[in-house]
């Protein structure tokens, strides 16, 4: 089984939310291969700047929670992958066919459009304009 991980999952796997628990959980249960994207690596360290900039979680634990997101990146935990012209271009064709229904935003398309081209067969996400995404496409959701 093939899972792509969005960065809701990621953030809420490496640093404590109310989501932590279910992040642990689903790993747990998954052992499987795991993928996340660049552009996937780039939000997980933009939110933890932004946790914060909130005052969510203090700079150290921030700082270690990338450190510890990046050790799994080495260890094959997660495979990192670019963002392949494929990706836009779903990207692109699932935003002509949903977003006017859905309401769907840039990033939801790219990770799911990213789960799709990697022929993952769950995504991992607490995002719920994601989960609607991929309800709507018939992909399997944590």
């Amino acid at each position: 089984m093939k899972v792509y991980a969005d960065p809701s999952f990621i953030v809420s796997l490496y640093s404590p939310d109310a989501n932590s628990a279910a992040a642990v959980q689903a790993m747990q249960v998954s052992s499987t291969d795991r993928f996340v994207t660049t552009f996937g690596e780039l939000e997980v360290v933009n939110a933890m700047g932004l946790r914060i900039f909130r005052k969510e979680v203090s700079p150290v634990q921030a700082q270690s929670s990338l450190v510890e997101f990046e050790k799994d990146l080495r260890e094959g935990i997660f495979h990192l992958r670019g963002l392949t012209d494929s990706i836009l271009e779903r990207a692109r064709q699932l935003s002509r066919q949903t977003t006017a229904k859905l309401g769907s935003r840039t990033a939801d398309l790219l990770h799911v459009a990213a789960a799709l081209e990697l022929d993952a067969d769950c995504l991992y996400t607490f995002d719920q304009h994601q989960r609607k995404l991929a309800h709507s496409l018939r992909l399997k959701v944590n």
